[in-house]
């Protein structure tokens, strides 16, 4: 079912099923409590997982011919989602009847989770719904109910309990309680995540603009904290957790504590008589008032019996009040939980639905305040049960989690409906996967689960827990021995688990693989998949009929794995290839020989040990007798890396094939023009002409081709192919000579096949043991070629490509994680890190590269300190965690010069220490070794790690001179090693320079968890409609792109829930579409969403938060919010001080948005500090001669003359003046914008001159005209707030409109006709657009700003 999130009660989106376990009291985890076991589908009946699948779109010819799914999906079948709503009569007990809008699709259950979580009906669980006397099916669909229609009365009636619904019962009110409590949040369980929007915007910005309007213009105070001014050194850490009204000031009691102690009783359970009188269960309360009561939970309800501590006595006692809700009987008991109870079901209620709901995957938070730890039955009892190993929602059995996985895939897709469908079951059953997965491994490293083959030593142990394997990432059987042993086993699961996604992205009908999570934990790797059903019982040699267990000696196929795979070697560009097992026989294998199929005892065929899904990465793969390329072997190529497992990335193949398709293009086309121009020619002079000419090109970088040309060249290119491949299509048939040009042209090129472009590689190339038919050696020989020219292509077009779009702002990377995703998009992998490093030193704009360096040097240091933690914490006990860990933070972090451990044996005194548990944790051997690494130490080995594994020399010895010598900040430092290995801290301002005293104790660090790392199925028609209303958008057509981005939105709900990362992106565009056309409200609306969404999906602190934040204070300012918009922004700036600090280029946007708001409020003194330092930075990172920085002294001007400083601001319009000149030429309309402006000011000088002199002349009788001062107008202010954010409003009047989209049309129906003219100036001229042209002066790097947005995120 599809809501928009604005419309719904309070709730979430009914979809999403987490809510309704946090809210039906289910641990927020699997389903509901009350779904039964096939449950995986929020909510579809169980019948609907039976289903076979259908490959929904053939797959992608090399990624090139991509057909856009998405137009022929819009028409019709978007119209199933959106039946129409009704509205039902809820009559509950003890309320008023109210009225409730509902949807067909919706199930009945979604009615019970709305009324579960209203204000006034919320205490109660266990009902049932009647209508006309009948009792109302849970899992039946609203439109299946007979006789249900608009205005129907539906009856809420109590229902007896049983001990399942009486649990249920006590862990939703358990749930209603905490409901304001961020604990949860903080000790990352149930997916709770963190968000403080709330705290700058008092409250909800939709309803307080209405209240506020009139009211915004009174004198606000602007002046921000000390820290977040320019220039300011300190940098806090509390203020990133700023204090919640309505959490407890921590110290004191909680303001809104309900009850002291609400916990199951000792006399549980039941004995066998009282249970026959309908006791189900015991708690123990004690009330606000200190009182201590027993409470019988039974059949009929709740009430109060005899019993005390120690004394079993279950008679009722007075008052005799059964209540059906223990909400009711503790407001009879307790005056204060009555009157807090309804104060905390208010303010819970009033919080925006996306505070609350939960994530589809965790999100951790690598600080923490200081928490009093308060007794909560729902929790011990968790400890106790379920996390051992069986989830209780579930009857009688755990989950069968690859059934799960595997019939999700299974479901059909042939409509967009079933679509849907599938991909929500999908992801719903992958995010409760990881969570289970992942709290297992957290269990296996903590020693709770017991091995299943106890008697070996621990790192070859294997776990089974909850239907899941567990497997430790050392190389236990010499398995990886040829690798680099402990280091690839250490690889090969994250390896393994991008083959995965990959195969998952493909969706082939019949092939399957396991479900697979890599969880680093406490310096460990688990990896964790499902189990192929039957596998445990057989031998592996016997169940692999595909590959090799053995690396290549024995080599099995099958027929039918060859097919399946076939279907995935054009998008994955696998090349067929055979190679010879033991008994020299030839083999043929469509994938690498690691990759096993295994037939399961389910019928399924599955495949899995895709390590080497893609081809090796000859850069980091030394083979004897190989010569690379040149340009690789001048960059000091190849290098050995600690393990053979390198692989090239999905996105680097996907790259380099593109750039061989241009180039096939261009060639076949100069080759056949040059043969039809000279027809007399001889065709052999051609040939040999082809592909010598050729492999200059491609292997030179300095060429035109690597370089310039290229970056021009792809959007024209691209139009330019598409019409050579129809000229050569067309000669194809009739001309031989033709065709023998095709052949050189994809000889040349390295395609597979003669007759047209298609290049793929083979994985078992240089693969230690693989041996390759003599017949063959042709074949092997052009892949090697092809290997070794796709090595040189990432570095002579990839990291150079890199390089120059970082000079030119089109990425800003703002932290480590940032920079490694426009790496990783790019196809680059992070052992390259040391090279871009290097090139950015060498890179002419290096200055203008200062903050990409900062932050690679910060990510290479945290990354290497990273390595040597992992091993450092291998060795260390339970017990001294805590005090281990902090001891490390001081050696990387502190400048106390020589900080002492604290062995965990000072607390206690054992009596018995010598006798050693046999059975230690994996490779735990002294365990007080980690106590004596010294600073000097650790970073001797950071350095040297960086060397051993980046090939970067760091010039430092200590933390300090790294921050002397980089430009670090510790605190960034702190911020993404704790990210980056799980480490929380406890949030309090440290004290990193202090040479007296070290910075951490072991009190400091609170918690450690796990990194987890998954796949992310996909919503792919929401992703279409997406990306088909971003294209509208920048053809101009705003209300239909904004129809389709909506429509996208309710996909994207319908498939991932409320909250996602794509969801946010979709929201941010959708805010700027609104705030484009004007309508401001729904422009808040939408970013108040987004920015919710981002920081309980990505963090409170991440760079898209910031992103998200300064988005939504220029919509308040032009809402007239002035504090909220200033109070946002000063939070953005917080938060991108502690991330980076505050020379970064984001930095000048931010403090000119700053400056101009403060210059509308008239705070001129504080506006000038921020513009002028958006000045200096614009001016570093842009050239003093940019547009930019004319427009930056061009605001700095405009507070100069509101002070009346005019020889300031003369001066300053005069630098902005200069460069519009030369840069845009006399006759432009900015140069003459500047140039009346200059004359303006040089008046107002003169003027207040000759005021000045009548003074002196006269004395106090001057007779004075008044002085004309200008205070900006908002409008103005706004004006600039747009142009600086890259928003230009071009005034059009409708019918202007009107005419400028048959313009577009007739361009692009013009477009379409001249296709056989060289049309590489056409798509440039149908660019400019009635919404937002991104103008040069302001417009921001695509990436950030485009108001045709990129997806990024």
């Amino acid at each position: 079912m599809v809501i928009k999130t604005d419309e719904l009660p309070a709730a979430a989106p009914a979809d999403s099923a987490r809510e309704h376990g946090s809210q039906a009291g289910g641990k927020g985890r699997p389903g509901a409590a009350e779904l039964p076991s096939v449950m995986l589908l929020n909510g579809d009946c169980p019948e609907s997982l039976k289903k076979e699948e259908g490959a929904a779109e053939p797959p992608r010819e090399n990624g090139l011919d991509e057909a856009d799914p998405g137009d022929e999906t819009t028409g019709q079948e978007v119209i199933v989602i959106q039946d129409t709503g009704f509205s039902v009569k809820i009559l509950a007990p003890g309320i008023e009847p109210f009225s409730l809008q509902v949807s067909p699709q919706e199930m009945v259950q979604e009615i019970h989770q709305v009324l579960m979580d209203r204000e006034d009906t919320c205490h109660r669980t266990c009902f049932s719904l009647h209508l006309d006397g009948n009792v109302l099916d849970h899992f039946s669909e609203l439109r299946s109910v007979e006789g249900l229609q608009e205005g129907s009365v539906l009856r809420v009636v109590e229902e007896p309990y049983t001990v399942r619904e009486a649990r249920i019962h006590v862990r939703h009110v358990r749930d209603l309680l905490k409901s304001l409590d961020p604990s949860d949040a903080f000790n990352g369980v149930d997916c709770n995540s963190l968000s403080f929007l709330s705290v700058f915007t008092d409250g909800d910005l939709g309803d307080s603009g209405k209240r506020k309007k009139g009211l915004e213009m009174d004198p606000i105070d602007c002046t921000p904290p000390e820290y977040i001014l320019p220039g300011s050194r300190e940098r806090p850490l509390c203020p990133l957790q700023p204090q919640n009204r309505d959490w407890k000031a921590r110290p004191l009691p909680q303001p809104l504590q309900c009850l002291k102690v609400l916990t199951m009783s000792g006399w549980n359970p039941p004995p066998g008589n009282r249970k026959m009188h309908g006791d189900l269960m015991y708690l123990f309360v004690i009330t606000a008032e200190d009182r201590q009561v027993s409470i019988t939970a039974s059949t009929r309800g709740f009430y109060l019996n005899q019993s005390t501590a120690y004394h079993f006595n279950p008679k009722p006692a007075s008052p005799r009040f059964l209540s059906h809700s223990l909400v009711e009987l503790l407001n009879q008991i307790s005056p204060t939980f009555k009157k807090n109870f309804a104060v905390l079901q208010k303010k819970r209620v009033q919080r925006h639905p996306f505070e609350r709901i939960a994530t589809p995957f965790q999100v951790y938070s690598w600080t923490a305040p200081q928490a009093e730890h308060a007794m909560d039955c729902v929790r011990a009892e968790d400890a106790y049960t379920s996390r051992l190993g069986y989830e209780e929602h579930i009857p009688g059995q755990t989950r069968d989690w690859n059934e799960e996985l595997q019939t999700t895939r299974e479901l059909p897709r042939k409509n967009l409906p079933e679509r849907l469908l599938r991909e929500r079951a999908i992801f719903k059953v992958h995010s409760d996967f990881t969570a289970a997965a992942t709290r297992g491994a957290m269990a296996v490293i903590d020693g709770n689960v017991m091995a299943i083959n106890p008697s070996e030593e621990t790192k070859m142990q294997m776990f089974i827990w909850n239907n899941i394997f567990f497997s430790l990432g050392f190389d236990v059987r010499d398995h990886y021995k040829d690798f680099g042993g402990d280091v690839a086993a250490y690889v090969a699961p994250t390896n393994d688990l991008n083959g995965v996604r990959t195969y998952n992205a493909v969706d082939v009908e019949g092939l399957y693989t396991l479900g697979t999570v890599v969880v680093d934990y406490r310096g460990y790797r688990v990896t964790a998949q499902s189990i192929i059903p039957g596998i445990l019982e057989r031998d592996q040699e016997q169940s692999v009929i595909y590959g090799s267990i053995d690396f290549g000696k024995t080599v099995v196929s099958h027929p039918r794995y060859l097919e399946l795979l076939e279907r995935t070697s054009r998008p994955l560009k696998i090349l067929r290839h055979q190679v010879l097992n033991d008994r020299d026989e030839e083999v043929e294998l469509c994938s690498s020989v690691e990759c096993k199929g295994i037939i399961g005892n389910d019928g399924r065929h599955y495949i899995l040990d895709l390590l080497r899904t893609f081809p090796p990465d000859l850069n980091f793969l030394p083979v004897p007798g190989e010569e690379l390329p040149e340009e690789c072997a001048r960059a000091g190529f190849p290098r050995a890396h600690r393990h053979k497992l390198c692989c090239l990335r999905q996105e680097l193949v996907d790259a380099f094939v593109e750039h061989r398709y241009l180039l096939f293009m261009k060639l076949a086309a100069l080759q056949l023009m040059q043969q039809k121009a000279s027809q007399l020619e001889t065709p052999s002079s051609l040939e040999n002409g082809g592909p010598s000419s050729l492999e200059s090109k491609s292997e030179d970088p300095p060429g035109p081709e690597a370089g310039s040309e290229e970056e021009g060249n792809s959007a024209s290119g691209l139009a330019k192919v598409k019409e050579l491949a129809e000229t050569i299509a067309a000669d194809d048939g009739t001309d031989p000579r033709s065709r023998e040009v095709i052949r050189n042209v994809c000889k040349a090129v390295g395609s597979i096949s003669s007759t047209a472009f298609d290049i793929r590689f083979n994985p078992d190339i240089f693969s230690p043991g693989v041996r390759f038919p003599e017949s063959c050696q042709d074949e092997v020989r052009d892949q090697k070629q092809l290997l070794k020219d796709a090595a040189a292509f990432l570095l002579s077009c990839q990291l150079p490509g890199l390089v120059k779009d970082c000079t030119e702002h089109t990425v800003l990377p703002m932290d480590g994680a940032t920079l490694a995703e426009v790496m990783r998009q790019r196809g680059i992998n992070m052992r390259y890190l040391g090279k871009v490093l290097e090139l950015l030193l060498r890179s002419p704009a290096r200055h203008q590269l200062d903050h990409v360096y900062k932050i690679g040097i910060g990510e290479l240091i945290t990354r290497s300190a990273k390595h040597i933690f992992k091993t450092y914490l291998q060795g260390v006990e339970l017990s001294g965690l805590s005090a281990a860990i902090s001891h490390f933070l001081n050696c990387f972090l502190s400048s106390y010069p020589n900080p002492v451990a604290h062995l965990p044996a000072d607390e206690l005194v054992s009596k018995k220490r010598n006798k050693r548990r046999k059975n230690r944790p994996p490779g735990a051997a002294d365990n007080t070794a980690w106590a004596v690494m010294t600073p000097q130490e650790l970073w001797k080995n950071i350095c040297q790690e960086a060397k051993n594994y980046f090939d970067f020399d760091l010039e430092c010895e200590t933390v300090d001179q790294a921050v002397e010598n980089y430009g670090l900040q510790k605190i960034t430092l702190l911020r993404e090693i704790s990210l980056k290995t799980g480490i929380q801290v406890l949030l309090k301002e440290y004290s990193f320079d202090s040479r007296h005293k070290p910075t951490f104790t072991e009190e400091d660090v609170l918690n450690i968890f796990p990194v987890v790392k998954h796949v992310n199925p996909k919503a792919s028609d929401a992703f279409h409609f997406f990306q088909s209303g971003q294209a509208k958008v920048q053809q101009g057509f705003l209300k239909e792109g904004c129809e389709l981005i909506n429509e996208a939105l309710n996909l994207f709900n319908n498939v991932y829930g409320a909250m996602h990362v794509e969801t946010c992106a979709c929201l941010r565009l959708l805010a700027r579409l609104h705030y484009i056309m004007g309508d401001y409200a729904e422009a808040l609306s939408n970013q108040q969403k987004a920015v919710l969404m981002s920081e309980r999906v990505m963090g409170i602190e991440h760079p898209n938060t910031i992103q998200e934040y300064m988005h939504l204070a220029l919509y308040c300012f032009a809402s007239s919010q002035l504090s909220t918009a200033l109070s946002l922004l000063y939070r953005a700036r917080y938060l991108m001080l502690l991330v980076f600090g505050e020379d970064h280029p984001e930095m000048a946007l931010l403090d000119n948005n700053i400056g101009l708001v403060l210059h509308g409020v008239m705070e001129y003194d504080l506006s000038l500090r921020f513009l002028e330092n958006a000045l200096a930075v614009s001016t570093k990172y842009h050239g003093p001669k940019a547009l930019k920085v004319a427009l930056s002294h061009h605001l700095v001007a405009r507070v100069y003359e509101s002070k009346a400083e005019f020889r300031s601001a003369l001066q300053h319009e005069k630098e902005g003046y200069t460069i519009y000149k030369t840069q845009l030429g006399e006759d432009h309309e900015k140069t003459k914008e500047s140039s009346e402006y200059l004359k303006c000011l040089t008046q107002q000088a003169v003027a207040l001159q000759r005021t000045m002199n009548e003074i002196y002349r006269n004395g106090s009788s001057a007779n004075i005209p008044p002085l004309k001062f200008t205070a900006p107008s908002m409008a103005s202010v706004l004006e600039q707030l747009n142009v600086i954010n890259g928003i230009l409003f071009i005034p059009l009047s409708q019918k202007d409109l009107e005419n400028l989209k048959a313009e577009v049309a007739r361009r692009h129906q013009l477009q379409e006709a001249s296709r056989n003219r060289d049309r590489a100036e056409e798509p440039m001229a149908t660019e400019p657009t009635p919404a937002g042209a991104p103008e040069d002066l302001g417009s921001q790097p695509p990436a950030a700003k485009d108001p045709s947005p990129s997806v990024q995120g």
